[in-house]
């Protein structure tokens, strides 16, 4: 009887566990899926055909105000239709990206004329076919400033910097565990 009361005593030291090697790893694990809900967003809907911009100016308020985020969806630009928000390169040449309303889809000469709902007036240029990126489908005001920081270098460096400790901190639970087991034993 003494020795099934000694072999339960020591299932049940087992079983605890080390509090401080618990927290540990809770904290890296929250860490962990805090970096992927936020990353999630700004990743995967790359991965269905989506480009993500930021707006950095007033021209389209108070539609799509400036600092929003805006998901793009390719699609063939003869399906754009009157009224629809695009995104486009400002000029063949350029990398800025511009999101205004189309105003008319000229199919024919493969073109569309564009205007910022803060403009009092249609865009100078007509956008070329060449030029189009696509269709915003989706805006979400205020939330493009905080993505330009995560995907900016400082907001790499931040991340790297989370990932790094949500590591140590598991690592830190595992060794906390092995201490104590040997203690144990």
């Amino acid at each position: 009887m003494t020795n099934d009361t000694e072999k339960n005593e020591r299932k049940e030291k087992k079983k605890r566990k080390n509090p401080g090697a618990v927290f540990c790893r809770f904290l890296g694990t929250v860490l962990l899926v805090a970096m992927i809900l936020i990353c999630l967003p700004l990743t995967a809907p790359r991965l269905f055909g989506y480009h993500i911009y930021t707006v950095v100016s007033g021209s389209m308020e108070p539609a799509i105000p400036t600092g929003s985020l805006v998901y793009i969806h390719e699609m063939a630009p003869e399906d754009v239709e009157v009224d629809d928000v695009i995104a486009f390169y400002g000029s063949a040449d350029s990398a800025s990206i511009i999101t205004h309303r189309v105003v008319e889809n000229r199919v024919l000469m493969g073109e569309f004329v564009t205007k910022g709902d803060a403009n009092e007036t249609e865009d100078m240029n007509p956008v070329p076919y060449s030029n189009f990126i696509g269709k915003v489908v989706r805006s979400f005001p205020e939330i493009g400033v905080f993505a330009q920081i995560l995907t900016g270098q400082e907001g790499k460096f931040i991340a790297a910097g989370v990932i790094l400790a949500a590591v140590i901190l598991q690592g830190l639970g595992s060794l906390l565990d092995r201490r104590q087991e040997k203690k144990r034993s």
